[in-house]
């Protein structure tokens, strides 16, 4: 599998803990894109690149808070209580 794939499901969960939890740390990032253990190192390095193009922050060794590419995006303000909980991550349906 290309290394891109591998990579996707980190990105996206690092997204979606940053809007949704307002945090985003390795662990977390393993668990809500269930991700395999032993792929620490590489979240480690989406999140660092992440926050190198500023779509988070880091304020610790291992947290990062929402970057201003997030905080400056047009989504950021969207009504984020109709997340869903799982993985598919689609809006729930008011219907």
């Amino acid at each position: 599998m290309c290394r891109e794939l591998k990579r996707e499901p980190a990105w996206v969960a690092a997204i979606r803990l940053a809007i949704l939890e307002g945090e985003v740390t390795t662990e977390a990032v393993i668990d809500e894109a269930n991700l395999i253990p032993g792929r620490e190192r590489t979240v480690r390095a989406i999140l660092s690149k992440m926050a190198d193009r500023d779509v988070l922050n880091a304020v610790g060794e291992d947290r990062y808070l929402p970057g201003a590419v997030l905080l400056n995006s047009d989504r950021y303000d969207l009504d984020f209580s109709k997340a869903s909980n799982g993985g598919a991550h689609r809006w729930k349906s008011s219907v």
